[in-house]
């Protein structure tokens, strides 16, 4: 009898833990859904060393640092859970840097428009500069209407323009914002690169 009783518990507990969204998960995507907010991410998974000449892409005639197999796997899978959410995506916005772009291509993301503002400058993002900063920060307020908008840059950029929210941000990690209500912008949630095609109702 006892043992009946364990396994029932058992069961019940495994339903419960078993539960496959959180509410305020549930709640994010059904925002997004709506449209209305601006997606800042830091680029995908790449190496901190510039490939060689032998194993940088075809066209990656610069010899710019890449994204690697980590990043290549988690973009496309990100690019496919927005389109399986059915999460609408307008503008893009991306740093010129191959790895940004690389980002950019194989997630899918509807005509990336490069921006130097969201560069590293040609230093491999050793530093971002207080104009970029400022330049990010106007940018985050232009909420869009009934769609989202992505912009794809780097982690010095994302923690100068908003250091009170980027503490610890992974590769691919995104910063979710939308407007406070007082003309200015708040963030809603963060989002790692990886948890987008768990994203589900």
């Amino acid at each position: 009898m006892r043992s009946t009783i364990q396994m029932t518990v058992a069961v019940l507990l495994a339903a419960v833990t078993a539960q496959p969204q959180a509410p305020a998960d549930i709640a994010l995507l059904q925002a997004l859904r709506q449209g209305g907010y601006v997606i800042v991410m830091r680029h995908a998974s790449s190496p901190r060393e510039a490939p060689s000449k032998e194993i940088a892409d075809p066209d990656n005639i610069h010899l710019e640092r890449q994204l690697d197999e980590t990043g290549r796997t988690t973009s496309v899978r990100m690019g496919r859970g927005l389109r399986d959410l059915k999460i609408p995506i307008g503008q893009v916005l991306s740093s010129p840097t191959y790895r940004a772009l690389e980002t950019a291509r194989l997630a899918q993301l509807p005509d990336p428009h490069p921006y130097p503002d969201l560069g590293d400058a040609g230093q491999s993002m050793q530093v971002a500069t207080k104009a970029q900063a400022a330049w990010l920060r106007s940018q985050v307020m232009e909420f869009p209407t009934h769609t989202n908008t992505i912009i794809i840059t780097h982690l010095p950029n994302i923690a100068a323009a908003f250091p009170q929210w980027s503490s610890g941000l992974a590769d691919g990690e995104a910063l979710i914002l939308g407007p406070d209500g007082k003309g200015g912008a708040k963030l809603v949630a963060r989002v790692k690169i990886e948890a987008w095609p768990q994203m589900r109702e």
